[in-house]
């Protein structure tokens, strides 16, 4: 089993998770996060004052899949979350040991 995590444009939120929808992965963990990297950030003036801002709003999903499903699951969300510009985000994917669904004390593959 693998993790996957990718940081994305709060924008592409709905078209990744209509592409991910009509790839069959309906299971996924959102959050909002602060970011930076690349795209740096920008200068506010707020009462005649300059300031910097560095940490954009970004999202973060997070996908626990098979093995084998990881290639196309990082190319759904790459070709969904895709603008081209500075900032469209990462993903990142991390062995994963283990899952046990709660409910049903499932383990393993069968948990996801």
């Amino acid at each position: 089993m693998k993790k996957i995590e990718a940081i994305i444009r709060p924008a592409k939120l709905e078209d990744v998770k209509e592409a991910l929808s009509r790839f069959g992965i309906h299971g996924m963990t959102v959050s909002q996060v602060f970011g930076c990297g690349l795209q740096g950030g920008w200068v506010g003036v707020y009462r005649g004052h300059e300031y910097s801002i560095n940490l954009l709003p970004k999202v973060k999903l997070e996908i626990v899949t098979k093995d084998n499903w990881v290639d196309e699951i990082v190319r759904v969300i790459s070709e969904a979350a895709r603008t081209g510009d500075v900032g469209d985000g990462k993903v990142f994917i991390y062995p994963m040991d283990d899952a046990v669904r709660i409910r049903t004390g499932e383990k393993h593959e069968d948990a996801i």
